[in-house]
């Protein structure tokens, strides 16, 4: 039982360690936004135009506002170079102080620097504040350092926004510092009037303000920057401090050879860090040209590869803790990215470099390749390329669908079979001869031959032939053919005997069938025939009998004397017989 109550007591003390660390952790990832250091007490920058700022400019840099430098383009060298320092320098008290942070050297700026939205695109929109991790993270930055100035209460966002080319926000000629990379790579530092934020020539693909211009032309230029940024309706004291205060700093430039060079030091504000007056000399030290403040104290902070690597000087709820600060702008380090990145549409990026899809061309696959005749006479010149007529091919459609496809772009395949060929253009089937149908399918039908079995066979007694030369050879109806000729004489045979039946089933039958009447018409035959015999005979009989009535006696006159009388003994005699049979003849009767 003992047990039991110690295991539940441990299971409990862990549970409390637990949710004790969970707040904690929360504790952490909260800054109570303590370290301000702002250059302006109320609104954000001077109210004087661009006009006032070039007026007042040192007579050496006549009437120019910002300085241009092109960009570093090396392609093979790696995209960005980190150092990190830890450094003694002099300072008013001429005690030395030591101080930490990072150098950051990027070979390829037009390629690989973007000004990033707070949270993403959208963020200066609604007013959002981030950490520069989380933004860092979804843009998939190398290294990412806080940018420009926001409103610490609503989170606005201070100055001129453009993010890889798309204007985010203009502060209309606010003049204040300035860093930007133009669309053919020439990076700019100074102050900026709104057409030249608005310049469609040669535009802006990123942006972004700060406050006070530190280097330009490689010397310092704090004076004359606090001049031209100063606002006269605030105290001077305010952007003095602002100057001269030690903190954490943030800043951006570029070097004799166009890499762009990215600052930050750790500090907090009037304990550890650097001035500004410090942060210029520093730069100029490591060759910068020219450079430009962004914004500092609590929200300096240094990310490399999605994970915080600075020491943000903002204390957390627990104020044993230290948390970073969720800002505005992040200036964002990335792979080399193509400009713009989609290549035109006409093309893909690769570390970089744009590869053009076909019939496309130049840094940015903008040049269409396929200008008139290049697609012949079998195709149309298109942004997209040539566009070839159904039955060609190829990049400049000067090649005829391959054997077996048809149509646009050669993608259908044909159907034909047997051996039949496969029209390029619409996919029609020409049949080779002893076949037809759409596709080949059907052999000629009996009694034809030929191509399209358009000829009748020729051979005698209407005899078949060979469907493919018209032959009139019966061995030519071997095989299969010959089986289907017998299976079709069945056919034909079975239906005409199942006709007859059928015809004969709807004749109407006789009361006697053809056997009995050939019966009756046969004994009829016989009677008839017997009836003749017998009235023949009795024929025969009558007129045997006429004849023999038709002799009778007549006595004859002697005319001739002894011979006449002797004669007529002779006939008396004669009479005397004759009369006894006519005696019975009468007896008879």
């Amino acid at each position: 039982m003992a047990t039991v109550l110690k295991s539940l007591g441990h299971m409990f003390f862990f549970m409390i360690w637990v949710a004790m660390w969970l707040t904690e952790s929360t504790n952490i990832r909260h800054s109570v936004d303590d370290d301000i250091l702002l250059p302006y007490a109320n609104s954000h920058g001077p109210s004087h135009s661009h006009r006032h700022v070039r007026s007042c400019q040192p007579i050496n840099h006549g009437n120019l506002t910002q300085e241009t430098w092109l960009s570093s383009n090396r392609s093979m060298s790696p995209v960005v170079e980190s150092r990190i320092f830890v450094s003694s320098i002099s300072s008013n008290s001429k005690t030395p102080k030591w101080v930490s942070g990072h150098i950051t050297v990027v070979h390829d700026p037009l390629k690989a620097v973007s000004v990033l939205e707070p949270g993403g695109p959208g963020g200066c929109a609604i007013s959002h504040r981030e950490l520069v991790e989380n933004t860092a993270r979804m843009r998939k930055c190398v290294i990412a350092q806080n940018g420009g100035f926001f409103n610490m209460h609503s989170g606005q966002c201070y100055g001129n926004i453009v993010s890889d080319g798309r204007l985010v926000q203009n502060s209309r000629g606010l003049q204040t510092a300035q860093f930007g990379i133009r669309k053919d790579g020439t990076l700019v530092f100074g102050y900026l009037s709104e057409d030249d934020i608005l310049d469609k020539v040669n535009p802006f693909v990123q942006l972004v303000s700060g406050v006070v211009w530190l280097l330009r032309a490689g010397e310092v230029y704090i004076n004359e920057s606090m001049q031209a940024e100063c606002d006269q309706t605030q105290e001077t004291g305010t952007f003095q401090r602002f100057v001269d205060v030690t903190s954490a700093r943030t800043a951006v430039g570029h070097d004799m050879e166009g890499r762009l060079i990215l600052f930050h030091v750790d500090g907090q504000t009037d304990r550890r860090g650097m001035n500004l007056w410090e942060v210029a000399e520093f730069l100029k030290k490591q060759g910068v040209i020219n450079a430009i403040n962004l914004d500092g104290g609590g929200s300096s902070t240094y990310v490399l590869n999605g994970s915080l690597a600075s020491f943000p000087s903002d204390h957390c709820a627990e104020a044993m803790w230290r948390c970073p600060r969720a800002v505005s702008t992040v200036l964002c380090i990335h792979e080399r990215q193509c400009q713009p990145e989609d290549c035109s549409q006409h093309g893909a990026c690769v570390d970089g470099q744009c590869v053009c899809h076909p019939g496309w061309a130049g840094p940015t696959c903008a040049n269409l390749m396929c200008q008139l005749p290049a697609c012949g006479d079998h195709g149309i010149c298109t942004p997209d390329g040539c566009v070839c007529d159904a039955g060609w091919m190829g990049a400049n459609c000067s090649q005829e669908c391959t054997e077996g496809f048809y149509g646009d772009g050669c993608n259908q395949s044909c159907t034909c079979v047997n051996g039949g060929s496969c029209d390029s253009v619409h996919g029609r089937c020409t049949c080779p001869a002893g076949f037809q149908g759409d596709s080949c399918e059907q052999e000629c039908a009996l009694g034809f031959y030929g191509l399209d079995c358009e000829q009748p066979c020729q051979c005698d007694d209407l005899c078949l032939c060979d469907r493919v030369t018209g032959s009139c050879n019966a061995t030519t109806l071997h095989g299969q053919r010959n089986s289907s000729l017998h299976a079709a004489g069945h056919c034909l045979a079975t239906h005409m005997w199942t006709e007859w039946k059928e015809q004969e089933s709807k004749t109407p039958r006789p009361y006697l069938s053809e056997h009995s009447w050939l019966v009756i018409t046969t004994a009829l035959a016989a009677l008839l025939l017997a009836s003749l015999i017998g009235n023949l005979i009795q024929v025969c009989r009558k007129y045997y009998g006429r004849v023999q009535q038709q002799y009778s006696y007549m006595p004859l006159k002697e005319v001739n004397g002894p011979r006449a009388a002797h004669t007529a003994q002779r006939t008396q005699a004669s009479k005397s017989l004759f009369q006894e049979d006519d005696s019975d003849s009468q007896d008879s009767l």
